[in-house]
């Protein structure tokens, strides 16, 4: 996922079984975590380290982490730098850009729509679209692109990633994103392949859905992102702002690339937002987890529905995507 190689300012947000850690934690729990990193198998012989062993290995200055216990943010706690050149430490209210994790935020914004009738998982998306279409070709006029293959990134959708722009850079607009042209620093977001055929990473794909909601709602992508997922879930330490407003930027992480970067440049910025733009905190990304999880339980729908909840988080066509989460079955 280019969007998210930018940044070795590591943003984590850790789920931990009960037998780990116990409801009231103790210095020895936190402990627990801090020194026991592992391998998902450990076996005697094998290694463990510190966190701050393991920042020091993958040269990552700062570091944040939320646990989940219970349908709660247990504890939380922060590590290192947020900014070297000025020996910022990072907090737990220090925000981090959240890269892909922008994906599936995005998908409680499109299901909301669907949920409420707005919206169709199935039909041709062109057929919602207005001053904006995707180009149909040979494999559109076979196989129609939908909110689904969208979502689960089966839709044939080109453009895997996006390496953002700096502050100097001119930004495109949305729609220049959308068809390749400059300032956009990516090729043109098209249907190559047949949709529903294949699994494929496209954050293309998601632009797709930024414009169809921007169209559809009237609003900007952050306004109705705000309206529709972060504030209804209590995200207030998160935003899909660009730029920055003055407070939340005094609380973003600088970013430290493996290559040399821009002097004066602390981190790139995503106008592709449906796919990349999203700053955050792990406490915030924790309360949009729990906020799944009990969602699917029908004990909250502060967003989404039991029903609708659950569909997003079914794989779609055998893939390793539901709409919007990427699904992985382990143990």
């Amino acid at each position: 996922m280019r969007e998210s190689r930018p940044a070795l300012v590591l943003l984590a947000v850790v789920w931990l079984s009960s037998c780990i850690l116990c409801h009231a934690v103790s210095a020895s729990k936190m402990e627990e975590v801090e020194k026991g990193l592992g391998p998902e198998v450990v076996f005697k012989s094998d290694t463990t380290w510190t966190i701050e062993e393991r920042m020091e290995h993958y040269g990552v200055p700062g570091l944040s982490i939320a646990v989940i216990h219970d349908f709660q943010v247990d504890w939380a706690k922060a590590y290192g730098y947020a900014d070297r050149e000025s020996d910022t430490p990072v907090t737990t209210g220090t925000l981090f850009q959240a890269a892909s994790i922008s994906k599936p935020t995005t998908g409680l914004a499109v299901l909301k729509c669907v949920e409420s009738g707005l919206l169709s998982l199935d039909a041709d998306v062109n057929t919602m679209l207005k001053s904006w279409r995707l180009p149909e070709n040979e494999f559109t006029d076979s196989v129609a692109v939908t909110i689904t293959g969208l979502l689960s990134h089966q839709a044939g959708v080109t453009v895997s990633g996006f390496p953002g722009y700096t502050s100097t850079e001119p930004l495109p607009s949305l729609l220049q994103i959308l068809d390749g042209e400059p300032p956009a620093n990516t090729p043109p977001i098209r249907v190559d392949i047949l949709p529903g055929t294949q699994w494929r990473y496209s954050g293309g794909g998601y632009c797709i859905l930024q414009h169809l909601l921007i169209e559809l709602l009237g609003k900007p992508f952050p306004e109705l992102m705000w309206e529709m997922v972060l504030e209804p879930i209590g995200m207030d330490n998160s935003t899909f702002d660009l730029p920055l407003g003055p407070e939340m930027a005094q609380r973003a992480a600088t970013a430290y690339p493996r290559a040399e970067k821009p002097a004066g440049v602390k981190w790139h910025v995503y106008p592709e937002m449906a796919a990349a733009g999203l700053w955050t905190t792990p406490g915030d990304l924790a309360k949009m987890v729990i906020e799944v999880q009990l969602s699917l339980k029908g004990e909250s729908n502060r967003v989404l529905g039991m029903g609708m909840q659950g569909r997003m988080l079914e794989r779609v066509g055998g893939s390793r995507s539901g709409l919007g989460f990427g699904i992985s079955q382990i143990g």
